[in-house]
């Protein structure tokens, strides 16, 4: 599939979907109040049209998400060679009384179904409020720096 960085589509790339169903963190890019950038590893859920990801109320990115909701996202593997997975989108916040639902698939995709039980016993008390940040990729890039390299950089010799 030789499509354009950019393309939506590249999220049907191997590199993609293999990143998305990862347990690697996504890198979560915006700006805070004071006007300065933030990136803020998050476990995350790909629902296959989004990535979703959750907060506890009360943290510092809901307002500034919520004001400033152009954000960008990366997902990557150590390497070398690195795979790398670029995505941008608006996020959107919705508060939640209690756990977010993906939260529990988060804990249990990354943690296991024994110390997802443990960390959900835990934080699941009455008054827990929690956030759902949406992200639906509106630009994608893929690069694993062996066929795909960021421009203008050019495999040597070619």
């Amino acid at each position: 599939m030789d499509l354009p960085q950019g393309d939506v589509r590249l999220l049907e790339t191997d590199l993609a979907r293999r990143l998305l169903a990862s347990t690697e963190l996504a890198r979560l890019a915006y700006v805070a109040a004071d006007g300065t950038p933030r990136v803020f590893p998050m476990m995350f859920h790909w629902n296959g049209a989004e990535i979703v990801m959750a907060t506890f109320g009360g943290a510092a990115k809901i307002a500034a998400l919520r004001a400033r909701p152009d954000v960008a996202l990366t997902i990557d593997t150590y390497g070398p060679p690195p795979d790398v997975l670029l995505i941008r989108g608006r996020a959107e916040v919705a508060d939640v009384a209690g756990v977010v639902p993906e939260y529990a698939l988060i804990q249990r995709h990354y943690m296991g179904e024994e110390q997802a039980a443990a960390v959900l016993a835990e934080i699941d008390r009455p008054g827990l409020r929690m956030a759902r940040i949406t992200v639906r990729p509106s630009w994608v890039g893929v690069l694993d720096f062996r066929t795909r390299l960021p421009r203008p950089l050019t495999v040597q010799g070619s």
